[in-house]
C-alpha cells in the first residue's frame, strides 16, 4: 500500500497518567505502519515542537526501537549523557538492555523523525527518572507505580 503522510493525521495525545502528559504535550504521531497494515512491527511519523520531548526516558525489556532524524536538531539522553542528532543521523535501543533514552527539542524549530519499533507483546517499559512502569497486556499498557500500585487516569 502507497500512502502520502502528509495526508496522514497526527495524534497529540499521549496514553500516560495525567501527571506526565505535558512532558510530550508537542509531540505529534502520524503512526504510518497502522495505516499501511503493518503487524509485526510499526512506523511513526513524529514531529516534536519547540520544548517537547519524544517521551519520559525510559528502555524496553521486550521490543527494539530505532530512530532517524529527517530534520532538525534534537538532543538524545541516554544513560550515558547527552548528545545531539541532526538530519542523517540515527540511533537504535536493543531490548534488554537498561539504557533509558529519549528525545528532547531544545531548538526553536520543529524535529521531525522516524520512530520504528517491534510489537511484541508482553512487554515492560521501565522509565528510570520516574516512578512508573507500564506493561502491555493484549495491546493495552497498563501504567504502575515502582511499587505495583495503578494509577488513576
Amino acid at each position: 500500500m502507497i500512502i502520502d503522510p502528509q495526508k496522514v493525521s497526527g495524534k497529540k495525545s499521549s496514553n500516560y497518567p495525567q501527571q506526565f502528559q505535558a512532558l510530550v504535550a508537542g509531540r505529534i504521531k502520524k503512526k504510518l505502519g497502522n495505516v499501511v497494515g503493518l503487524k509485526n512491527f510499526g512506523v511513526n511519523l513524529v514531529t516534536l515542537e519547540p520544548g517537547s520531548s519524544s517521551a519520559l526516558r525510559h528502555w524496553h525489556t521486550k521490543q527494539d526501537e530505532f530512530i532517524y532524524i529527517l530534520s532538525g536538531e534534537a538532543t538524545l539522553v541516554t544513560n550515558a549523557g547527552e548528545q545531539i542528532l541532526q538530519a542523517g543521523m540515527a540511533a537504535g535501543f536493543p531490548a534488554g538492555e537498561e539504557n533509558g533514552h529519549h528525545l528532547l527539542n531544545r531548538s526553536d524549530a520543529d524535529v521531525v523523525y522516524l520512530e520504528i519499533g517491534d510489537r511484541t507483546s508482553e512487554d515492560t517499559v521501565d522509565y528510570p527518572d520516574d516512578d512508573l512502569i507500564a506493561k502491555d497486556k493484549d495491546g493495552v499498557w497498563i501504567f504502575t507505580h515502582r511499587d505495583g500500585r495503578f494509577y488513576n487516569s
